[in-house]
């Protein structure tokens, strides 16, 4: 990537590149503020960034270009010395980065599960009547809901939180499903009829933890972060990863992942590919030792593109790493 940014740097020791979101932001001031109190004499700065995924925001995710289009201008940035840390969602975050870059460490996971809110008198997805309107912006949720109940509308939702809500508030839709985490950041918990089992519907890979990006070759910065580090979060994220980057996927196919590291240093990992429509989930599970997370990551989407996940991804035209 050759960066070609024009933004000034801030006048500080560490410069933290952020979308303009108002989730995006709290992300970032919590950065700055975990920072901050493991070294105060650091004068640190939040550099606001638009990336083209928040151009274009009312469009499908699956239709401008995926994951990357919330990253590449923040990348850019750091790239080019404006910043010196990105702050992302982990899920937003590709499994392939540009070359000089390397992720920093990912935090402590939040809720990893999905959030149904809903109009009165509907309190989980069992509650939801015939033929609903749904509204997410995720094939993975959708593919997932399909599965489930077949009958469902589903239409499409994009915009802010906020944003979000407030069509539910309107009447557009019956319930829209949204990441806990987010909503929980938010101070929007209240709204949450039901946090959606992972045995129902599985995460998006990295769901509820941060990213944090950095430059490979910025060793200040690099040593810096790892006071936000999380190591079990680290493994299982690693291990999700590795499961997508496996089968070549991101958001324009419905793959989803969820890993959990037990006290022992055990590593359970779910994952699934399905069709949009939900008419096919291939699905499985490993487990193994942590420490070896990339590998079991890599050995299960291995296992699932044998058990029938070529075949879907083939549909999608999606080539497998």
């Amino acid at each position: 990537m050759k960066p070609t940014v024009s933004i000034p740097r801030p006048d500080a020791d560490l410069v933290i590149g952020s979308r303009g979101s108002a989730l995006a932001l709290w992300q970032a001031e919590w950065v700055k503020a975990q920072l901050e109190e493991a070294v105060p004499t650091r004068r640190i700065a939040i550099q606001v960034i638009k990336t083209t995924g928040d151009a274009i925001l009312d469009a499908p995710l699956a239709q401008i270009g995926g994951k990357g289009v919330f990253t590449k201008e923040i990348e850019e940035a750091l790239l080019a010395g404006v910043v010196d840390i990105a702050v992302h969602s982990l899920k937003d975050l590709p499994t392939r980065l540009p070359e000089g870059l390397v992720l920093g460490c990912v935090t402590r996971r939040e809720d990893v599960r999905d959030a149904l809110v809903a109009r009165e008198g509907i309190q989980s997805l069992d509650d939801l009547p015939p033929k609903a309107v749904i509204g997410t912006s995720s094939l993975r949720r959708q593919a997932q809901l399909l599965a489930r109940r077949p009958d469902l509308r589903l239409v499409d939702l994009r915009g802010n939180v906020g944003t979000r809500l407030q069509r539910l508030t309107e009447g557009h839709y019956d319930a829209i499903i949204l990441a806990a985490a987010g909503l929980a950041r938010l101070g929007f918990e209240a709204h949450i009829v039901q946090r959606i089992p992972t045995d129902v519907m599985l995460p998006a890979v990295g769901q509820g933890a941060l990213g944090i990006e950095v430059r490979e070759q910025d060793a200040a910065t690099r040593a810096a972060v790892q006071v936000l580090a999380h190591q079990a979060t680290w493994q299982a994220c690693e291990a999700e990863r590795a499961f997508l980057h496996g089968l070549g996927g991101g958001c324009q196919v419905p793959i989803a992942a969820h890993a959990v590291v037990d006290n022992e240093g055990r590593l359970r990992l779910r994952g699934l590919v399905a069709r949009v429509d939900g008419t096919c989930v291939v699905q499985d599970e490993l487990t193994g030792d942590a420490r070896f997370a990339e590998d079991i990551g890599k050995e299960l989407a291995e296992r699932v593109l044998r058990q029938g996940g070529a075949e879907l991804l083939a549909e999608l035209d999606v080539r497998p790493h």
